[in-house]
């Protein structure tokens, strides 16, 4: 469908997840905190915000609210062609458009009083599974864009520029740097860039002259240090942070690297 309005509600707190977004999703939280991953950055919406995630593969990672037992978001997705047709039917209100480069692939809003009523309103017609007509939801995403541009007008020029450019180089580049201090797997790098993990891993190696795998834990490494050096804080207290399930596990990469665990190493700085 070109515009779909759902409700999503769980009681799980949901992992890091690889979502493949075929559609343009704007997602309003009720309750919880959901924190979305890209190639480049990543962004955390609370229950007075809400987020428009362009179409393409991410990973997603949702919280339970300490007050409530719930996750709880209202989702509207809609394709691109419903969005340049609001843009071809709109050129008036919102002037030319200027294609640029190297934009987020998502925009972030605080909730107005105005946003307000229109998450309430959806949440009424999604009441008791009440069936939405597709010509209601349609009408509906015209009412938010309208909105939208009237009172974010910039923002929602960057609509149109939610994609990354650069090619592959400047992909990989950003995915790894942006996520040198998270705990994301290689294999988690290699789905954000949409590529498979041996093509990730090949042209990693020609960027950067090492594994993407020694590279990474090299610099977590160097994170480590950092923290026990500067910080004073115990392996015990670190090695969840940076990416281990366990002690010995944190220990035995800190020793490859360091060739000393890390209780020797505070010792000899």
């Amino acid at each position: 469908m070109p515009v779909s309005i759902i409700r999503y509600r769980t009681q799980l707190p949901a992992p890091r997840t690889r979502i493949m977004l075929e559609q343009n999703m704007f997602t309003f939280l009720l309750d919880g905190e959901k924190t979305v991953h890209f190639a480049g950055t990543q962004v955390t919406v609370q229950p007075h915000q809400f987020v428009l995630l362009a179409a393409g593969n991410c990973l997603m990672s949702e919280k339970i609210a300490a007050h409530n037992a719930d996750y709880h978001s209202i989702l509207l997705l809609f394709s691109n062609q419903e969005l340049a047709d609001f843009f071809d039917r709109h050129t008036p209100l919102l002037g030319t458009f200027s294609k640029q480069s190297g934009t987020h692939p998502f925009l972030r809003f605080e909730k107005d009083v105005f946003l307000t009523n229109f998450v309430h309103s959806l949440d009424y017609m999604l009441a008791d599974d009440k069936i939405f007509h597709p010509a209601l939801q349609k009408i509906k995403l015209e009412e938010l864009f309208l909105y939208l541009a009237t009172q974010y007008p910039g923002q929602l020029q960057q609509i149109r520029n939610m994609s990354y450019e650069g090619g592959e180089e400047f992909m990989i580049r950003q995915a790894v740097t942006s996520h040198i201090e998270s705990n994301i797997t290689v294999e988690e790098l290699a789905f954000l860039c949409n590529m498979s993990l041996s093509s990730f891993k090949r042209r990693f190696a020609r960027i950067y002259g090492n594994s993407p795998n020694k590279w990474l834990l090299e610099k977590r490494m160097e994170r480590a240090a950092k923290m026990l050096r500067y910080d004073n804080r115990k392996a015990s207290e670190i090695y969840f942070e940076l990416g281990y399930e366990n002690l010995s596990s944190f220990i035995q990469s800190f020793k490859q690297i360091y060739g000393i665990t890390p209780k020797q190493y505070q010792l000899n700085v």
